[in-house]
């Protein structure tokens, strides 16, 4: 008992302020005039109010902290928002990510989840609901604006994380080896507006087929990134397939070699010819590869009706001829299997009556095939009259 006059000895009543402390701060039910809890988060749990929304803008990474329980974050910006410890926010905590600019990665604490992985992508133009349940996170998404398309010009490394749609036009005819880094589980669907090649690399730019592809005007797909500058294409879509026969533009060659890109995927080509005369005597023949990597000079099993043999080229004509022939005909390839291809033609000279046939068969040892060469026959003669031109299908 305290008297007056008389010096308090803190001794004497550290323990009774301790218990007064300890009493104040325990948890008492609502039917006693408490909250039910010990935090704001399971008071309101118990009250079954909810703290006042917080609206913020942000445009860089964050941390999720117990504070933010039913705050609405806008983030303008490539972000990651790391979550507090599961234990530490409590069931019921929640928060609301809006991804108004870029890509926003969810990155919960150490090895937590959200949604069962270890991180969550909410794309540009979405937003997502995170609710905690005291060991784990989980999310209601939903797109909450268009995708409109971005574009990217094609490069060597074309960053397609970093355009701020989820629908990318690339434009341009460079060649593709990489798409850049960003977070794993970033998606983007991508549309050429040109030719170019896509080159495929079994860990860090991933193709359906395993193989090269050269794009045509139109192409799409479909692409998710694996993280480290690592990407997945899930789905290639050609813009001519289905659409049956297809043309190309008809060339009037001049020099010794003239070409036609083929679109991956095609099992037929129709190389057909008119008028075609060179200024020497060896004839003129066929060559197929690839556009990165030329036509293939080896490897051929051809023969004609006349018995000229050519291991270095399909031969149109006999391997010989007359600077003044003029030459009609076609020559067919179609898909064996795989990369072989095998050949036959007919030609025929109209200046003098004169018939050539010949077949063959041929397998690329460097990819598909995605390019015809027709040429001279030594390479060093050229074309002096008609034309060319490729169906396929």
């Amino acid at each position: 008992m305290a008297t007056t006059l008389t010096p308090i000895e803190s001794a004497k009543y550290n323990a009774f302020v301790n218990d007064l402390t300890s009493d104040a701060n325990a948890s008492r039910p609502i039917s006693a005039g408490g909250t039910g809890g010990t935090s704001v988060a399971t008071a309101q749990t118990a009250l079954s109010v909810d703290n006042k929304v917080v609206y913020a803008a942000k445009s860089g990474n964050y941390t999720a902290l117990g504070t933010d329980n039913n705050a609405v974050h806008r983030y303008t910006a490539t972000a990651t928002v790391t979550l507090t410890a599961a234990a530490t926010l409590g069931v019921n905590w929640h928060y609301t990510v809006i991804a108004d600019g870029a890509d926003v990665t969810i990155d919960p604490n150490a090895a937590e989840t959200i949604d069962g992985a270890a991180t969550l992508i909410v794309s540009n133009g979405s937003s997502a609901r995170i609710v905690c349940d005291g060991s784990a996170f989980f999310a209601e998404k939903a797109n909450t604006v268009t995708q409109p398309f971005a574009t990217v010009a094609s490069a060597g490394t074309t960053n397609i994380g970093a355009a701020t749609s989820q629908n990318v036009t690339v434009t341009g005819t460079t060649t593709i080896t990489a798409f850049g880094t960003v977070a794993a589980g970033t998606f983007r669907r991508l549309v050429f507006s040109g030719i170019l090649t896509l080159t495929h690399n079994a860990t860090s730019l991933i193709l359906p087929q395993g193989v090269n592809v050269v794009t045509a005007v139109g192409d799409s797909l479909e692409a998710v990134s694996l993280g480290s500058g690592n990407w997945r294409v899930t789905n290639y879509q050609k813009v001519n397939v289905g659409s049956g026969l297809v043309t190309s533009v008809a060339q009037s060659p001049v020099s010794s070699i003239g070409s036609f890109t083929i679109p991956l995927g095609v099992k037929r080509i129709t190389l057909s010819f008119s008028d075609v005369s060179t200024n020497g005597t060896t004839g003129f023949a066929i060559q197929i590869g690839t556009s990165g990597g030329g036509p293939e000079t080896s490897g051929y099993a051809c023969a004609t009706a006349s018995a000229a043999s050519s291991t270095s080229q399909f031969l149109l004509t006999n391997g010989t001829s007359v600077a003044a022939g003029i030459y009609q005909g076609s020559a067919v390839l179609t898909n064996v299997n795989a990369n072989t291809w095998a050949f036959t033609s007919t030609v025929v000279r109209t200046d003098t009556p004169g018939w050539f046939s010949s077949s063959g068969s041929k397998t690329l040892s460097v990819g598909p095939l995605t390019e015809i060469y027709y040429k001279t026959g030594n390479g060093v003669e050229n074309f002096d009259g008609g034309s060319f031109n490729v169906f396929h299908e």
